[in-house]
């Protein structure tokens, strides 16, 4: 009988808390300040996340079986079937939530979504175009979380960059990866942080008109007014700089490691790396907009993975 925790290293728990972001950056970006039913699209991003892992391993099943038989389909702790299940629920939940929390708008970039994550896990993932039809999935996730609006579009592209270098390195956890690969991770990484970090400050300029905080007048400005919008300021540049270093510091050893030595091993915890980078550099697009309260719930969403990862015995993440 397939049991929870079966279930849960089907869909690669706790993975699945790095697209808990993804929608916040969008929305944040796209000047959305995230009440009521819009807090029901992290959920629909983890659901969705969920079905793509499970249907990656159903797709994978009988290359599983040679390469990574310790995995729940090959295993039979889960059976075929049941993965199929966890796809079509996770799929119809995580859709009904986005059209719950993103109205129409939502609903129209989800739906594309769980197309462009079906076409990546039965057509694509194996191709040269694999890392970018993973990096559209995400980028997609992004744009949900905005209903499209074009003004998330830099955040979108900046974790759809770092996407695809994850997934272009996952290529070698298997048989090894090689030199040229790390490098063009490594640079990826950078450039990730930079457009992070560096990026469009429309919707920061948005956010404080919003909360009746001028953004234009001198540093200095006299007065409450001028105080709060000098604190805020310097509250947000502050936690991007943390944000982004807490990222560099959680991709570059590994990535490094790998520069030197791309075997199997090093590139399998690269990959692991990166895709648990993905809540900082998540965190320095929330934290650039200047919505410190979300930054500061993507810090205890990314404490919370470590602690659930250190505590796993089993399971995988890629």
């Amino acid at each position: 009988m397939t049991s929870p925790a079966d279930i849960l290293d089907l869909v690669r728990a706790p993975a699945a808390l790095t697209v808990i972001g993804d929608t916040l950056a969008g929305g944040h970006a796209g000047g959305a300040r995230f009440t009521g039913r819009q807090w029901l699209l992290p959920a629909a991003s983890v659901l969705l996340y969920s079905g793509g892992m499970a249907l990656n391993d159903y797709a994978d099943r009988q290359l599983d079986a040679e390469e990574r038989p310790e995995r729940p389909i090959p295993s039979g702790r889960v059976s075929a079937g049941d993965a199929l299940a966890v796809v079509s629920g996770c799929f119809a939940a995580g859709l009904a939530l986005a059209a719950a929390g993103g109205g129409r708008r939502g609903l129209g970039v989800a739906v594309p979504l769980v197309g462009a994550i079906v076409l990546y896990n039965t057509v694509a993932k194996s191709t040269p175009l694999g890392p970018v039809s993973m990096a559209a999935c995400r980028g997609l996730d992004v744009m949900m979380g905005a209903g499209g609006a074009r003004r998330a579009l830099p955040a979108a592209a900046t974790v759809a960059l770092h996407t695809a270098g994850v997934t272009l390195h996952s290529r070698g956890e298997v048989h090894g990866g090689t030199v040229g690969v790390a490098g063009a991770t490594l640079a990826i990484t950078a450039a990730s942080a930079v457009a992070a970090a560096a990026g469009d400050r429309g919707a920061f300029a948005a956010r404080s008109a919003a909360n009746g905080v001028s953004t234009a007048g001198p540093v200095g400005a006299v007065g409450t007014a001028g105080t709060r919008s000098t604190a805020w300021r310097i509250g947000a540049t502050l936690a991007t700089i943390a944000a982004t270093a807490s990222y560099l510091a959680a991709t570059l050893p590994t990535q490094l490691r790998t520069l030197d030595d791309p075997s199997a091993g090093n590139v399998r915890t690269a990959t692991r790396a990166g895709i648990g980078a993905m809540i900082p550099l998540q965190t320095t697009l929330v934290a650039r907009t200047g919505a410190l309260g979300s930054a500061a719930l993507l810090t205890g969403v990314d404490l919370a993975r470590r602690a659930i990862s250190a505590r796993r015995k089993r399971g995988d993440v890629t």
